[in-house]
């Protein structure tokens, strides 16, 4: 497949707040636009979920690459969820890093709760068909290493015909991140640490977001 450069930039997208979030998300728990897609480029594996079509709702697992003022990606053309696009409403869903928060990290663990932080990110929108090849080819670009030899032409035309690529505008943007904002900056670096002595990957990526939050909050930023 061949390869070309992939660069997303920054979306002009308005981040929603207010009746119409698919997400519950408290004020102080809201990320902005520069979130979002940071946490869409690091966490590009998506659950896309269409409702409301006549059979039902459809969920698809799959990645979602962050490009311009879109998300792009292909479903298999046996699976039924890309014929429900024109029907309902859909959300593709990105997790990020995720983990529990024990109240034994608290300088008062009596007097706190153990919680679970995560950061996510919710864009609804109606996805529109666009060329196949050009989304394997981006997706290829992104993922691939550009060493690896070009696949036969005659592959190639074969996924093309099996798959169909779409694009969904962002078209409501809803960025979750719940990371302890609450708390005071001392009982969250409390919880920093504490998140770190695990040792775990999932654990210290959740530090680093609370890190990255918190240094926001400082400065007068979101969170």
């Amino acid at each position: 497949v061949p390869r070309r450069p992939h660069a997303a930039p920054p979306p002009r997208q308005r981040v929603i707040t207010g009746a119409l979030l698919s997400i519950y998300i408290p004020k102080h728990f809201t990320g902005d636009a520069a979130a979002a897609q940071a946490l869409i480029a690091a966490h590009p594996f998506a659950t896309l979920i269409t409702a409301g079509a006549k059979d039902g709702v459809h969920v698809t697992h799959l990645p979602l690459l962050l490009d311009g003022e879109t998300l792009l990606g292909h479903v298999a053309r046996v699976n039924p969820h890309w014929r429900a696009f024109t029907e309902g409403a859909t959300v593709a869903v990105f997790h990020g890093p995720h983990a529990f928060v024990s109240r034994g990290w608290y300088p008062d663990p009596a007097g706190n709760v153990p919680t679970w932080n995560y950061a996510t990110v919710h864009v609804t929108g109606k996805p529109e068909l666009c060329d196949a090849r050009g989304a394997v080819e981006t997706l290829a670009a992104r993922f691939e290493p550009a060493s690896l030899p070009p696949l036969p032409e005659a592959k190639v035309s074969r996924l093309v015909e099996g798959i169909v690529a779409f694009r969904l505008p962002l078209t409501q943007v809803e960025v979750k991140l719940k990371l302890s904002q609450n708390k005071s900056a001392a009982e969250i670096d409390n919880l920093i640490a504490g998140l770190k002595g695990t040792g775990e990957p999932e654990a210290m990526a959740t530090a680093g977001w609370m890190q990255r939050v918190a240094s926001s909050r400082s400065r007068g930023g979101p969170g």
